[in-house]
């Protein structure tokens, strides 16, 4: 297979997940613009809250992305009762998941909110935050069970070749958010003025449209996708598979969920410096976050071509997809670097916020441009040793290596130094290049080539 029509086949798995994700995050910048029109406290709680909601959406992709590694490759082998399985598992690790999630947020929200309000400004209320804060979380919480499920469709499709449901299911409700956040905040057409409650509260019935579209098209074209049906008669997973399946879910799921929890984290030590540093670097996140689908999906269609590859027992293939897209990766995230450097005076006076915030919020935005292609590649190489099963490996290199490296040196700078901001901030950037060349090295030794799939 030449690398034109690997690039093809990555593209028309990558192209429809990062307008799916594109249209979310672009949304989420209308919400987020929306909400900090109300005021600078309003959108500093809902930033706040969402970063935890951050990682609990990381733990339970981390959750479920255990199984989809045994779902491309039993797809690869042409296994539909295999796939049936993986589905099954996801659905047990999504319950599991949400329920720790929300009782998890529901009884430590004060002191998990009051850790980002540490910092001083002159500019922000941390009590008047908290409220809003509370507030927004108390009506999120009930769209996460949606959220869980619509994680075990989207992920299943994708990983059996359709990521085109998604992607239009992902549109539809993003759409959706963005009609109810402005009836909802402003309160039109007749509606009541709900501000942060009323964003909140936009994005759960989003979330609920989101998954029925899902379900119902699903189900539609059952053909399409034989293990719809009678996916749900049970919940068993064989008891060999399902140990295989949790072997490599569970360093998987704790990799996300830590891995998150690290940035939280880290962001928490940047916000000592101040409460205009959190503002800063919430709204230098809008906007990387709009481009950093790119290398996302990219990353994401390496894990599902490789893992294919694999399960087919075509390792010189898989090899050649994975060297392809890591450098395809790198050049296209050298492109977005520019565009972002380019936006990065401009997008800030998108907000009512102050002068320094916005000289902050673009400092952030430039430094992050400059990493970007360290990001793809990273992205890429992770996806590479996760498409074979090499969990711990993926453990090591992502969340240890945060908790290990990033956050420590984060935190001694942070308290030890008298180093600007945005130095402390590109210091702990660069510290991911280590993870590069440790991660090549594993890549050109080849350990990841494994069919899980084979062993069954």
């Amino acid at each position: 297979m030449d690398r034109k029509t690997i690039l093809k086949r990555a593209m028309f798995l990558a192209v429809p997940i990062m307008l799916q994700n594109g249209v979310t995050n672009a949304v989420g910048l209308v919400d987020h613009i929306m909400v900090g029109s109300l005021g600078a406290e309003e959108m500093t709680a809902v930033s706040i809250v969402n970063q935890l909601l951050f990682v609990f959406a990381l733990a339970l992709f981390g959750g479920v992305s255990g199984p989809g590694i045994f779902t491309a490759q039993y797809y690869g082998q042409g296994n539909t009762e295999g796939v049936r399985a993986t589905a099954r598992m996801k659905a047990l690790i999504a319950i599991a998941v949400t329920g720790a999630g929300i009782a998890i947020l529901l009884f430590g929200e004060n002191f998990l909110i009051r850790l980002y309000l540490q910092g001083e400004s002159t500019s922000i209320d941390p009590e008047l935050t908290l409220g809003y804060a509370k507030d927004y979380l108390h009506i999120m919480v009930f769209g996460l069970p949606a959220m869980a499920a619509t994680q075990i469709y989207t992920s299943t499709l994708r990983e059996t070749g359709d990521s085109f449901k998604p992607m239009v299911a992902g549109i539809v409700s993003v759409g959706s958010d963005v009609l109810f956040n402005w009836i909802l905040i402003y309160g039109n057409l007749g509606f009541p003025r709900l501000g942060v409650r009323g964003a909140a509260a936009a994005t759960v019935i989003a979330r609920c449209i989101e998954i029925t579209i899902l379900v119902i098209w699903s189900y539609a074209r059952r053909k399409r996708h034989p293990f719809v049906q009678g996916l749900w008669r049970t919940l068993k997973v064989e008891s060999g598979v399902r140990a295989q399946m949790i072997k490599k879910s569970v360093p998987i799921f704790f990799n996300e969920f830590l891995w998150a929890a690290g940035i939280a984290a880290t962001t928490q030590c940047y916000s000592m410096r101040g409460l205009d540093v959190v503002a800063g670097v919430n709204i230098a996140n809008v906007l990387c976050n709009l481009l950093n689908v790119v290398f996302v999906a990219l990353g994401y269609s390496v894990g599902i071509l490789v893992g294919q590859s694999l399960g087919a027992g075509e390792f010189k293939r898989a090899k050649k997809e994975s060297d392809t897209l890591t450098w395809f990766s790198a050049v296209v995230c050298a492109g977005l670097a520019v565009i972002l450097i380019a936006l990065s005076g401009v997008f800030p006076l998108l907000y009512d916020a102050t002068d320094a915030v916005r000289e902050l919020s673009t400092g952030f935005i430039v430094i992050s441009a400059l990493f970007f292609p360290v990001q793809g590649v990273l992205n890429a190489l992770y996806f590479t040793l996760r498409s074979g099963g090499k969990t711990l490996i993926t453990f090591a290199f992502d969340s240890v290596f945060s908790w290990a490296v990033s956050l420590p040196l984060a935190l001694l700078l942070c308290l030890l130094t008298d180093l600007p901001i945005l130095t402390v901030y590109a210091i702990v950037q660069a510290a991911d290049i280590i993870k590069i060349i440790v991660g090549a090295v594993m890549i050109r030794k080849g350990i990841w080539i494994n069919n899980l799939t084979a062993k069954e």
